[in-house]
């Protein structure tokens, strides 16, 4: 069972707390017990270690909190916040071994104590930072915590600043009086590389600097889209473990909205693939491809101006362009209105086309909304069923079943289905099924429409 981000950041760091007070409190004991400053230093960074991991495991249930009305990215950058205040500390802390090592070392301070004590504690000391360091930073790649990194290199400092401690009295055991003086002083300049390091990546994802590749990999997985013609700009900035990406991406302006829907939630979701943790905003710009068709173009141009068009025919007459279009406005507009409507409609299909392309226009009534209407009486149903098979005898068509009457206040609305031979082409289908429907209007006038579906013998 995987364990959640939140519950493995808090745990990490609350073991982190016990491990740092156990072995500060050890060496302080130790140090003062022997007079040595090198494991007082020591003992005191780790002390330093043990106030940033309380901070650490504050931050972390803190920082994993849900974006809010006053926080819309989240509570992330508290983690660098915090990640910036144990690196003061920890230069406070190095700025004052130096103080008290060089003091020892111009007084003449005697040397500590040497036994078997101190060597025992830190080579336990360097088991214990060691396996820690390792867990945090492993928790720390895995959840993108910077808090919990600085905490991993604490750890490591502890490492090798215990390293430097042994070092410091094995030469002080030796007869170099300065040797503990000058583990000190390692230990104060090991601190501070560290911090350095650790304050730089702070100091950047404050500034919103883009993590290393993250764009290149966010970017190319939304070119791997089907749709997608290109991706105009993509911006990435850190907050906490979340990758914030404001994407413009190029889609067809010929799809439909909920095709570019579509592509926006795939879109988030290959990002979260690449990256992880990711929230991503889609700008959509929808831009005219190289192997757009004529009548695509020409449907693009009337959906801009909120027209509705059908039956687009286009025809090149040896260069020239000819264009017929039925255009469906309110029935109750007056010509002159409409007129109106059409030759906006033409004039922006020759701004696209030439002045020298020919559009001729048809203008119909748009089809009403009806949205009140009841079933005929079975009668009704079988009579006008009776009828279309009439009218499809000795025809292609044939097979007339599941037929629907509704009675509506423009009129009768039928609906029927048809089967036709599978071979048949599209065309000769729609020229026999448009003849029954004509010849049901002629008889049944009160017929305001008829809606077929024809279909293969073997559909169901």
């Amino acid at each position: 069972m995987s364990v959640p981000v939140a519950t493995l950041k808090t745990r990490v760091a609350a073991i982190s707390i016990f491990a740092s007070a156990g072995m500060a409190a050890t060496k302080f004991v130790v140090g003062v017990a022997i007079g040595s400053l090198a494991l007082i230093s020591e003992a005191l960074h780790s002390s330093v270690d043990l106030v940033a991991t309380v901070i650490t495991w504050l931050v972390v249930r803190v920082s994993d909190q849900p974006a809010d009305e006053e926080h819309h990215y989240g509570h992330g950058k508290i983690e660098s916040l915090s990640a910036l205040g144990v690196i003061a500390l920890l230069y406070v802390l190095a700025g004052g071994i130096v103080v008290q090592a060089w003091s020892h070392l111009r007084d003449g301070a005697p040397p500590p104590t040497i036994s078997a004590v101190p060597f025992v504690v830190l080579l336990v000391d360097i088991a214990v930072n060691f396996w820690r360091a390792r867990a945090l930073h492993r928790t720390a790649r895995d959840t993108r915590s910077q808090a919990l990194e600085a905490d991993a290199l604490h750890f490591a400092s502890d490492v090798f600043g215990s390293s430097a401690v042994i070092i410091g009295l094995a030469l002080s055991g030796l007869g170099f009086a300065w040797g503990d003086a000058a583990a000190a002083m390692g230990v104060a300049i090991l601190i501070s590389i560290l911090g350095l390091r650790l304050g730089r990546s702070t100091i950047e994802t404050l500034l919103d600097r883009a993590p290393e590749g993250a764009a290149a990999k966010a970017t190319a997985a939304i070119r791997t889209l089907p749709g997608v013609i290109d991706v105009e700009r993509l911006r990435v900035r850190l907050v906490g473990s979340t990758h914030f990406i404001d994407a413009i991406v190029q889609v067809p302006r010929t799809w439909p909205i909920d095709r570019i829907e579509e592509i926006k939630r795939r879109a988030q979701d290959a990002v979260t693939n690449a990256l992880g943790d990711a929230d991503l905003t889609f700008t959509a710009v929808p831009v005219a491809r190289d192997n757009e068709s004529v009548r695509e173009r020409i449907m693009v141009i009337a959906r801009n101006s909120g027209l509705a068009i059908h039956h687009v025919t286009v025809h090149d007459l040896g260069g020239k362009l000819t264009v017929s279009i039925d255009l469906e406005v309110d029935g109750g507009m007056p010509l002159t209105q409409a007129h109106e409507i059409a030759h906006t409609l033409e004039h922006n299909i020759r701004d696209e086309f030439g002045a020298d392309v020919e559009v001729d226009t048809h203008i119909e009534p748009l089809e009403p909304e009806l949205p009140f209407g009841t079933d005929a009486p079975p009668g009704r149903v079988a009579e006008i069923a009776q009828a279309l098979s009439r009218f499809a005898a000795d025809g292609a068509i044939h097979d007339i079943h599941n037929v629907r009457v509704r009675d509506t206040e423009a009129g009768e609305i039928v609906n029927f289905h048809c089967r036709a031979a599978p071979s048949m082409s599209v065309i000769r289908v729609h020229e026999n099924v448009d003849a029954i429907e004509r010849a049901l209007r002629r008889a049944y006038p009160s017929v305001k429409r008829v809606i077929s579906h024809a279909e293969p013998p073997y559909a169901d």
